[in-house]
């Protein structure tokens, strides 16, 4: 019997590449085995040595950067998604915009941590685009931000729960920038309310994956064909091509 294929992707991906998998390997094709994490720290795992046949990141860089490095043969954008703000309801929160909540530093910011983490860089790609809309107090928003998630020592947040609602209710964030496709989930939970970003402000980010062995590539076909596309948007990302 072949070995599994495996599989290191991006912390975001896991509600759709659970089904996605399944369903691969449902019909005899090869077994899959996948780890999670955030795909800057996947990726140095790969560039030291740790098996992987294909490589999905939340970003195009780090893909690029194996290909770069004779790591992986070939690169393809297979996702998209946006950026969004998780906060606690209260009285400063339930009704202001999502320019106010950035702009208020009595709120704790939260954000995933750049390098490690692509959420975390796209956060740090939002407050460049928005630094000059804020009033002169909200003070710089890199500085201000506490990175929770994604980095060498960012706290552990327990099995099955959303990073940005443990993080707030926890205490540990009054706000927490991370992707859109969560959205739906942290909706349901009555002590949250989700905030979007209008599109011209907006990062629209890009997941590729990097194919770093040959027997990875009915997989990657198979995630860009119309039903891997399907667990991806029914998971809440954006198509490739809408």
């Amino acid at each position: 019997m072949s070995l599994p294929l495996v599989i290191l992707a991006a912390g975001s991906l896991r509600a759709a590449l659970t089904p996605l998998l399944a369903e691969f390997s449902a019909d005899g094709r090869r077994r899959v085995t996948v780890h999670y994490g955030p795909a800057g720290l996947l990726r140095q795992r790969i560039e030291a040595g740790e098996p992987c046949d294909l490589f999905a990141s939340a970003n195009t860089e780090h893909p690029q950067r194996l290909k770069t490095l004779g790591l992986a043969s070939a690169l393809r954008p297979f996702a998209h998604n946006r950026l969004c703000l998780t906060t606690r309801r209260t009285a400063q929160t339930e009704t202001a915009g999502w320019l106010e909540l950035l702009g208020n530093p009595r709120l704790i910011l939260g954000t995933s941590t750049p390098g490690c983490d692509p959420s975390g860089d796209y956060a740090w790609r939002l407050f460049d685009q928005v630094a000059t809309l804020l009033p002169a107090d909200a003070g710089d928003l890199k500085q201000r931000a506490v990175q929770l998630v994604g980095g060498h020592v960012a706290p552990p947040i327990p099995a099955g729960e959303l990073a940005a609602a443990w993080l707030i209710h926890q205490g540990l964030a009054d706000i927490f920038i991370g992707y859109a496709h969560y959205a739906g989930r942290l909706e349901q939970d009555p002590l949250l309310r989700v905030v979007g970003i209008p599109d011209e402000y907006n990062i629209l980010a890009t997941y590729a994956l990097a194919e770093c062995s040959a027997a990875a590539v009915p997989l990657a076909e198979f995630m860009l064909s119309p039903r891997g596309q399907y667990f991806l948007r029914a998971a809440g990302f954006l198509a490739l091509n809408p």
